[in-house]
Order: C-alpha cells, then sequence, then structure tokens
C-alpha cells in the first residue's frame, strides 16, 4: 500500500489539441467578415445591401458561435495516477463538471476495442464495477501508442 500523500509511480494528463489559439480566432473572424463584405462594397448606397446584410449577419455569428462552443466544449482534462495499489482517473470538463473513477490496478482490465466503439481502437479500462473510457478525444494512433503505454506502466506496478 502506498502511502497517504505519496506520489503516484505513474501520471498521466491528458487534453485534447486546439489548432485555434484566441488571437487565431479573432484573425480568422476578421479576414471571414473582410471577405464576406468585400463584395457587398459594390452594393453600398443601394436598397440591396439591407436584403443581404442580415444574412451576412446571420452566417458570421453563427461562425462565431459554433467556434466559441467548440472551444468551450475543448477545455477538457484526463488526470490518470496509478498507484501500486490504486488507480484513478479524473477528468475535469465543461459540460459534466468532475467525474472520478478509481479500482485496485491488479484487478482492472485494460480493453483496446479496435471495431467496436464510439471511435477507432477504443481505449477503455475496466474495474471497481464500472467501465470508463480514456482519451477517446485522442487520434486512433495515439490510443494504440497510450494503451501500450499504460499495459507497461500497469505491469511495472
Amino acid at each position: 500500500m502506498h502511502e497517504a500523500g505519496a506520489p503516484p509511480a505513474y501520471r498521466l494528463h491528458l487534453w485534447p489539441h486546439r489548432s485555434l489559439s484566441q488571437r487565431g480566432f479573432a484573425g480568422f473572424i476578421s479576414v471571414t467578415a473582410g471577405l464576406f463584405l468585400l463584395p457587398m462594397l459594390g452594393l453600398l448606397g443601394t436598397p440591396v445591401l439591407w436584403g443581404i446584410l442580415p444574412f451576412f449577419v446571420l452566417v458570421l455569428s453563427a461562425l462565431w458561435i459554433s467556434l466559441r462552443r467548440n472551444y468551450r466544449d475543448a477545455q477538457m482534462i484526463e488526470q490518470l495516477s496509478l498507484w501500486s495499489d490504486r488507480i484513478e482517473i479524473v477528468r475535469h470538463d465543461q459540460t459534466t463538471g468532475r467525474r472520478e473513477w478509481a479500482a485496485n490496478p491488479h484487478w482492472i482490465t485494460l480493453h483496446l476495442h479496435d471495431k467496436e466503439g464510439p471511435v477507432p481502437k477504443y481505449l477503455t479500462l475496466r474495474g471497481g464495477g464500472r467501465e470508463v473510457e480514456l482519451g477517446a478525444f485522442l487520434m486512433p494512433e495515439e490510443r494504440a501508442a497510450l494503451h501500450e503505454e499504460l499495459r507497461q506502466a500497469l505491469r511495472r506496478v
């Protein structure tokens, strides 16, 4: 058994990749708005502009909202900690808050589902009466590498 407060033998932090930074988001919205406005320059001073303008605002607003929601939904982190007598996964995300799972590492099974599951190479841990997913937001190759790394860490412990 590990002592209370002892550091884990293995620790892992997983989070989704964000390819668009805050600065990139502002640049993308600005360039998109500029490209949308460019064809409307010829319509300045005509009543047709007022017919097209609401659609421009609607499209730009929908783009803004969808990118913001995507950015907010990607603010999650999964933390796996492994001791000789305990493994725990803590997941923090915006929609469900904090969720925890813990089990004895000697009684868990690690599965990499090639075909079945919501994503290819679906990685799960089963133990403590539950089956939990790990790294569903990762690429299939990353989940396969994570499976091998976790298998070795569990074998060492």
